[in-house]
């Protein structure tokens, strides 16, 4: 549905990150599920089987997200894992993360202490800095 649209695969990124599909699937290159980035497909790599792995799971242990996840974004999570298992135009392509641990998500900012005015007396006592 979406393999042609650079933007919907940017956001299948996003929503793959958001709904957590790495805890199994690692970044693509497999973990507790199976890998994302090889031709191997045990119910098929066409986006209608993808959807359907989604949103109804598979038995021995890919669970049913249908009703958590929006079907609009399902498709645009389909769009991406078929960006990263190479079925998609390499213009449309967002870029295949092909480490398994990346860095910090992109949109990471480090947490920045509360010093000074606004801070309570407690939180002042236990300042390192003070």
């Amino acid at each position: 549905m979406y393999d042609d649209n650079a933007y919907a695969v940017s956001e299948g990124r996003r929503l793959y990150r958001w709904y957590n599909c790495s805890g199994c699937h690692a970044n693509g290159g497999g973990n507790i599920g199976p890998a994302l980035m090889d031709s191997q497909w045990r119910y098929g790599s066409d986006p209608q089987s993808l959807f359907d792995t989604i949103v109804k799971g598979r038995p021995d242990g890919m669970p049913s997200f249908g009703g958590h996840i929006p079907e609009d974004q399902v498709w645009k999570i389909v769009a991406y894992v078929r960006a990263m298992g190479g079925a998609v135009r390499q213009d449309v392509a967002t870029s295949r993360p092909d480490s398994l641990y990346p860095g910090k998500p992109e949109n990471f900012r480090s947490p920045q202490p509360a010093i000074g005015k606004g801070q309570s007396k407690a939180e002042q006592s236990m300042d390192p800095s003070r």
